[in-house]
């Protein structure tokens, strides 16, 4: 199968800053594909290369198989949605979406029809006539999205574009913006440095640190089985178990991830124990996180609300299975 989007060795350099360093990568067609990481990390830099907002000091990109290396945006069979929504104030709902036909030479009647048509795919059927002003943040970037839609592009586009969304919408968005995807089968390329927007709509994530990517996989791979102290920390909350307490817990002198979750509250047949006294206990809601000073680590675990904790400064026990123990590339 053809990538939509393919980079063979690509570095984008700011002077002496390596913002993207040899970067490899491949996104198969009609992929929900994320880019993960914090700010400085390169993604995004990534994302305008692959718009051809900005051009690579080295390697090659290819979309669709075809060459693209140098090619300017308009050249590429993609679009962009952008976390500001860059809308026209000025313009109704309809123009915003259709302007980029305009700028192509469409006809208005044609142009329009397929403006309404982008404007019933993101729920805004009858909002055509309205001013971007008169809408909320979260119908802004449906028009948007609607906007980047209606050119047809074989690859589109997303620069955290969820990032100004109270919580709730972001939720209910990234709900819808999954839901399109599949509906359009279209490539979905999602810049963010949210690990639950990532892992919750991705069918990969490729997580970046310092110009280049450091792990990609599924959501469950990238979750489950980090394989850097970077990724686990990054990726969720997990424990990292310096090479001393590996050892002692298994024999193995290795840096290792436990995700807190995973621990359980005394000793359990067949489990792995830890011996510590509990520093804090926090209630959160659906379950209570501890903190546990175990020697010189604090660790943390998350267990069912209900569940019965000693006091603050009391001793306790915490088990877990083997298998939890996620052990890392990281030299020890």
């Amino acid at each position: 199968m053809t990538s939509a989007v393919s980079f063979r060795a690509v570095s984008r350099h700011f002077g002496s800053v390596r913002a993207v360093d040899a970067v490899d990568l491949d996104i198969p067609a009609g992929e929900f594909f994320a880019m993960l990481g914090p700010s400085g990390s390169g993604k995004t830099t990534c994302l305008r290369l692959m718009a051809g907002f900005e051009q690579p000091t080295g390697g090659a990109i290819a979309i669709h198989g075809r060459d693209a290396t140098g090619l300017p945006p308009w050249r590429r069979a993609v679009n962009t949605v952008f976390q500001d929504y860059a809308l026209f104030p000025h313009m109704t709902i309809l123009d915003n979406v259709a302007y980029g036909l305009m700028v192509k030479g469409v006809d208005r009647a044609t142009r329009r029809r397929a403006a309404e048509e982008a404007l019933d795919l993101v729920k805004l059927s009858g909002y055509g006539a309205r001013r971007t002003g008169q809408l909320s943040g979260g119908q802004r970037q449906r028009v948007a999205l609607a906007r980047a839609l209606v050119n047809k592009p074989s690859v589109l586009l997303l620069d955290e574009p969820l990032g100004a969304l109270d919580l709730k919408l972001r939720e209910a968005m990234q709900e819808e913006l999954k839901g399109l995807q599949k509906a359009l089968g279209i490539t979905f390329i999602f810049v963010t440095h949210d690990q639950v927007e990532a892992l919750s709509m991705a069918d990969r994530v490729a997580v970046f640190h310092q110009g280049r990517i450091v792990q990609a996989g599924t959501p469950e791979e990238i979750y489950h089985n980090p394989r850097s102290r970077f990724v686990a920390d990054f990726v969720g909350s997990s424990n990292i178990m310096p090479p001393a307490l590996t050892a002692r817990l298994t024999g193995e002198r290795r840096w290792a991830s436990l995700r807190p979750e995973l621990l359980r509250l005394g000793r359990w047949e067949d489990g792995l124990v830890l011996e510590g006294t509990l520093v804090q206990s926090s209630f959160l809601g659906a379950f209570r996180r501890l903190a546990v000073r175990v020697e010189s680590e604090m660790l943390h675990a998350n267990l069912p609300a209900g569940v019965g904790v000693p006091g603050e400064g009391s001793a306790i026990t915490l088990s877990f299975d083997r298998s939890a123990l996620n052990l890392l590339d990281d030299a020890p």
